[in-house]
């Protein structure tokens, strides 16, 4: 026992630390690079339209990064405690740690880290996720997770959330994942079509889509709190603290962004009856009934007379024969004949 530093032979390998999700950072980093690059092309907008384009630039990719962004984000659920809780299986000896619990559509991230973080001659720091998410199977990574020894406090959680367990918390927010991440990826499709059509001569029909785009989230989030809230609480007991857990960030950020996307929707559909011409006018287009043919000579436009249709110009005037000839002075000596 002495050799293993006072603990189990199968505890004799090397801690397993679940390597970090880059997800959100290429998700992140892609919508920067687009901004940054609209960024640097904003100098060629002249005037006010300027302003108005870099609006509309930001809300929109700030919009489709946060979609995309929760949909992956594993703190729709959280909690945290510190607490004094046995460190391994079979042992005695207790360790002072905070424990974390982050809870995504598609599984549970658990985290624990000492205080001090170097106890009992190791290094205690843990971050693993157990996934739920089509084609994952929860029982054989909480397997395998029996299998490298991890913590008592890991495994504890991560049991809370197998399919057998009496709690019942691997159904509920399964479910709630599953029905909510749909909603999402239809609210980022409607994102996509509003971006199209607002780039089009049918404002009207991209407000709709914005609208849209809100709506799913707000559904999302219908079926989330609906979804986790069909079975009472379920206690998560770690030594003396009990660990709650509640609406994490991913959750509050969607909340406001879906609110954000039925206001500017709304806005627009009232703007369309009430001001067009502004709306156009914000969205850089013309503010005629047909913003190509209502363009100026001197902005090169299509009014421009060589570009004017056949029906404005002036038709020819039909003038007989005998009228024109006998209209013409007569300048021959044949004339007179």
């Amino acid at each position: 026992m002495a050799a293993f530093g006072h603990t189990f032979p199968f505890y004799a390998g090397p801690k397993p630390t679940f390597p970090t999700d880059t997800t959100l950072a290429i998700i992140v980093a892609i919508f920067l690079t687009s901004l940054v690059t609209f960024i640097i092309i904003l100098p060629g907008i002249r005037g006010k339209m300027r302003l108005f384009w870099m609006l509309r630039v930001v809300t929109s990719l700030f919009i489709g990064a946060v979609i995309l962004a929760v949909n992956f984000s594993s703190e729709w659920s959280v909690g945290q405690v510190s607490t004094n809780t046995s460190y391994k299986a079979f042992s005695s000896q207790w360790i002072s740690a905070n424990v974390g619990l982050q809870i995504g559509l598609g599984g549970v991230n658990i985290t624990l880290t000492g205080t001090p973080v170097q106890q009992l001659n190791e290094t205690i720091d843990y971050n693993e996720e157990f996934t739920w998410r089509l084609g994952e199977n929860y029982a054989e990574e909480y397997a395998n997770a029996l299998e490298k020894g991890l913590p008592d406090p890991v495994l504890y959680l991560a049991e809370k959330f197998t399919p057998h367990s009496p709690c019942g918390l691997h159904g509920q927010y399964r479910l709630a994942g599953h029905y909510t991440s749909a909603m999402l990826w239809v609210a980022f499709l409607c994102w996509l079509l509003a971006n199209v059509m607002l780039s089009m001569p049918v404002l009207v029909y991209g407000g709709h889509m914005l609208l849209a785009t809100g709506l799913f989230q707000l559904l999302g989030l219908l079926f989330f709190s609906t979804a986790t809230s069909l079975t009472p609480p379920c206690p998560l007991r770690l030594g003396a603290a009990t660990l709650h857990t509640h609406r994490g960030p991913a959750y509050w950020i969607t909340l406001t962004t879906g609110l954000l996307c039925v206001l500017l929707g709304l806005a627009m559909v009232v703007a369309h009856r009430m001001q067009p011409h502004r709306l156009k006018a914000f969205f850089s287009q013309s503010v005629g009934e047909d913003p190509v043919l209502e363009l100026n000579p001197e902005e090169g436009g299509l009014l421009s007379p060589r570009y004017r249709s056949i029906t404005e110009s002036p038709e020819p005037q039909d003038i007989p024969l005998s009228e024109a000839s006998s209209e013409a002075p007569c300048e021959e000596p044949d004339c007179a004949l």
